[in-house]
């Protein structure tokens, strides 16, 4: 391939790039991020998810980046999701005096890692893609530095994020060493016919690594931490996109290098998932504070999704597709829902003070109820369509007793969905409710709408490009 076909290709990434050493140099001089700023910001992530969708397929640098249907797929939800966080989290960073032109250029660096991770075509530019995503939203954890809280929650979030990252690269290399490659198709040609024990040990390091990234039990600890200390908008932001496209990546070293040991890799996904699923939906009945509770909530969301993908074929991809972008509208809907209350100038973050949030905010306490009867799965609301399916592949994979174990876990997690549905409806309000910023209004009600009166118009445009991205992703 000539080197201005590899330029094309590439093209989303280049334009992160380039965006972000524009926006760097222009912020550095500014000093402030204006209106301007962020709105640049935002364009350069539009222009990049454009390009993502218009531009051509193929595989660039040897392999190492592949632009296909599934890369595509993954590309526009992030940078969508990434331009949305933006105005999100800067209007919420300026009305406690924290706003810095810092924030839009972390978020487009951590989509260019999210973008990478979901074209990476072997396994140096797996790890370099997770690396560039990992540091940015280190920071992002951290942003509000002179809060004790979010220095925590960046600290435990790095120091772990570390250790993950050091069980994949220990993985990579053990991968390498019994492969002879670090090409995804050489590695699956290596692995026709199932994987030797060597191999098989470093891909198990490697979900390992993985399963950090996206919460998955056992390696969730990092999860309810961060979640309670970092800012509400940053949380909105890396408890969605991040996790897509560390599935799809996930979901790509699996099929591609990896397709032909499939009974082995099964076993470790359904053993994450049952766990994930148990984590989430036991741990979260504690939970009085609503950004621990959701991090369980997200915990056991990745099982769901780990179900559809321990199915192994091209049906159990696309139900994992689909979920993953109907959870990623849920959270950022969650999220904007909480950066937009607060009592008394203090954010609203407990049950508590929810309580007689139908009286004072009904449309925010209408739209809160949407994302948990979501998130508990109730039809016709978008979460139900995700687990259907993904329930739906698996069972159709054979794997009935998993998809099962995974309802059971949805019905024991609908008690904390509901207690908080009680608490904003009959329990009467602590005080009164400060007057909501409108753009993380805005962004509530949008979501809202997506999650309950248009998910279906959406299904009908979501399931055929998931189909299409599935087989991208399947066996070859």
């Amino acid at each position: 391939m000539d080197f201005h076909s590899t330029l094309i290709l590439a093209g989303p990434e280049l334009i992160l790039a380039a965006s972000t050493l524009i926006l760097l140099v222009w912020g550095a001089f500014a000093g402030r991020a204006t209106t301007l700023f962020i709105m640049a910001s935002m364009a350069a992530l539009v222009a990049a998810a454009v390009h993502a969708a218009l531009g051509p397929l193929g595989r660039a640098f040897s392999g190492g980046l592949i632009a296909d249907q599934g890369a595509v797929f993954a590309k526009v939800v992030i940078y969508a999701a990434s331009a949305v966080a933006i105005p999100l989290g800067d209007r919420w960073l300026a009305r406690r005096g924290a706003a810095r032109f810092e924030y839009p250029v972390l978020v487009i660096l951590a989509a260019l890692g999210m973008g990478m991770m979901a074209s990476a075509g072997d396994l140096i530019s797996l790890f370099i893609a997770t690396e560039l995503q990992s540091l940015a939203l280190y920071v992002l954890a951290a942003f509000l530095r002179d809060d004790a809280k979010a220095s925590e929650a960046g600290l435990k979030y790095f120091v772990l994020g570390a250790l993950s990252s050091g069980l994949l690269l220990y993985g990579a290399s053990l991968i390498y060493g019994f492969a002879g490659s670090t090409r995804f198709e050489v590695i699956g040609m290596a692995m026709h016919g199932g994987a030797a024990p060597g191999a098989l040990f470093g891909l198990v390091f490697l979900i390992c690594g993985i399963a950090f990234k996206v919460s998955a039990a056992p390696f969730h600890m990092w999860t309810p931490d961060v979640y309670e200390g970092a800012p509400t908008p940053m949380v909105g932001f890396f408890a969605g996109a991040p996790k897509l496209a560390a599935m799809v990546m996930l979901a790509r070293v699996l099929t591609e290098a990896f397709g032909g040991a499939l009974d082995q890799w099964r076993q470790i996904l359904i053993v994450m998932a049952v766990l994930s699923v148990a984590v989430g939906a036991f741990a979260g009945l504690a939970q009085r504070n609503l950004k621990r509770l959701w991090a369980y909530s997200s915990i056991a969301n990745i099982g769901y999704a780990l179900v559809g993908l321990a199915a192994g074929n091209e049906a159990g991809i696309q139900s994992m597709l689909v979920f993953m972008v109907l959870y990623v509208v849920d959270v950022t809907g969650f999220f904007a829902c909480l950066a937009a209350l607060s009592r008394e100038g203090r954010p609203m973050e407990t049950m508590d003070d929810f309580a007689g949030l139908m009286r004072e905010r009904p449309a925010l306490a209408m739209a809160m109820t949407v994302f948990c009867l979501s998130a508990l799965g109730l039809p016709p609301f978008s979460g139900f369509w995700g687990k259907f399916f993904v329930f739906k592949a698996a069972i159709g994979a054979g794997l009935a007793p998993v998809a099962v174990i995974a309802l059971v876990g949805s019905v024991v997690a609908a008690f904390y969905y509901l207690k908080l549905i009680k608490v904003m409806w009959l329990d009467p309000a602590p005080g009164q409710t400060d007057s909501p910023p409108v753009g993380a209004t805005v962004t509530t009600y949008a979501t809202a709408l997506f999650a309950f009166p248009l998910v279906l118009v959406a299904l009908i445009a979501i399931d055929p490009l998931a189909h299409a991205a599935a087989a991208a992703l399947a066996v070859r």
